[in-house]
C-alpha cells in the first residue's frame, strides 16, 4: 500500500534508537500513524512538532500494518509562532483534539481543511481563539455531531438565538430559553455569522460550548477526558485576559 498526501503532524514519539512514530492528519486519508526513520535526529525533529505541515509519502507491505513514511516540510510551520507561546499552545491543543477525536484511517477532509484554516489564522492574535472554536465546531460537524444553530429548537424562530441546549446541541431563542437559562449553554454571536464580531466573553462561551459537546459526544464515550493540551490552552487564554 502506498500513497502521497498533504498532512499536518499531530504528534511524534521516539521509537528505537533514532526513529519516531508520527501521527498525521492527512488531507485525503484521515488520521494515520507511520514510522519515520531518523525521526529523532536534529535535522528532522523541527518539523515533527504538532501542527507542522508536510508532504507525506507512506508505504506499507500490507494495509493493516504500521508502515513507514518520509516527510517533506512545507513552509515554516510552528517556527513562525515561536514568539507567541499562546498561539503555539493553540496549535498543540488543536493537534491533540484532532488526534483524540478522529478515528484512524478514515478520511475526514473537512477536519483537515478546518485545521489548515486555524494554522493560517494563528498569526492574527485577535481572531485565532474564535477560529479555534470554529475548528472544534467543524470537527464535531465532520464527525456527525454538528451543532444545529439555524433556528430555535422550541419555536422555530431564527432571531435572537442566544442559547444552546446542552442535551441536543440545538439553538434556543432568548424568549424560549429564559426559564431554563441556568441550564443552557451560551451561544456566542460569532458562531452565527462572520459579521457578528467578538465581544468580551464570547471566546470563553464558545470554548465552553464546543468543549461540552466534545466531552459528551466524542471523548466521554471513549472514556477519555479532554486532552490536557486543550485544558492548558484555556488556562493560558484566561491568564492573558483573552477570554
Amino acid at each position: 500500500m502506498e500513497f502521497e498526501d498533504d498532512a499536518f503532524v499531530l504528534s511524534a514519539r521516539a521509537h528505537g534508537e533514532s526513529g519516531a512514530i508520527v501521527e498525521l492528519l492527512t488531507q485525503h486519508h484521515g488520521r494515520w500513524a507511520a514510522h519515520v526513520a531518523g525521526g529523532g535526529s536534529r535535522r528532522i525533529k523541527p518539523f515533527l512538532q504538532p501542527g507542522a505541515q508536510v508532504v507525506a509519502r507512506y508505504r506499507a507491505r500490507v494495509s493493516d500494518q504500521l508502515g513507514s513514511a518520509s516527510l517533506e516540510p512545507v513552509g515554516e510551520g510552528p517556527a513562525a509562532l515561536f514568539d507567541d507561546r499562546i498561539a503555539l499552545a493553540g496549535l498543540a491543543a488543536a493537534a491533540a483534539v484532532a488526534a483524540g477525536a478522529l478515528p484512524e484511517r478514515e478520511p475526514h477532509p473537512g477536519a483537515y481543511l478546518a485545521f489548515e484554516a486555524l494554522t493560517q489564522a494563528l498569526v492574527h492574535p485577535d481572531i485565532w481563539p474564535a477560529v479555534f472554536v470554529r475548528f472544534e465546531a467543524g470537527l464535531l460537524q465532520d464527525l456527525g455531531f454538528g451543532l444545529d444553530l439555524s433556528k430555535c429548537a422550541a419555536t422555530g424562530a431564527t432571531d435572537d438565538l442566544v442559547y444552546v441546549s446542552p442535551r441536543t446541541g440545538r439553538a434556543v431563542s432568548r424568549a424560549a430559553g429564559e426559564p431554563y437559562k441556568d441550564r443552557m449553554l451560551t451561544l456566542p454571536p460569532f458562531l452565527l455569522g462572520a459579521q457578528a464580531g467578538l465581544r468580551e466573553g464570547d471566546v470563553k462561551a464558545g470554548l465552553d460550548l464546543t468543549g461540552h459537546f466534545l466531552e459528551a459526544f466524542i471523548f466521554g464515550p471513549l472514556n477519555r477526558p479532554l486532552p490536557p493540551a486543550r485544558l492548558w490552552l484555556v488556562d493560558r487564554l484566561s491568564e492573558a485576559g483573552r477570554l
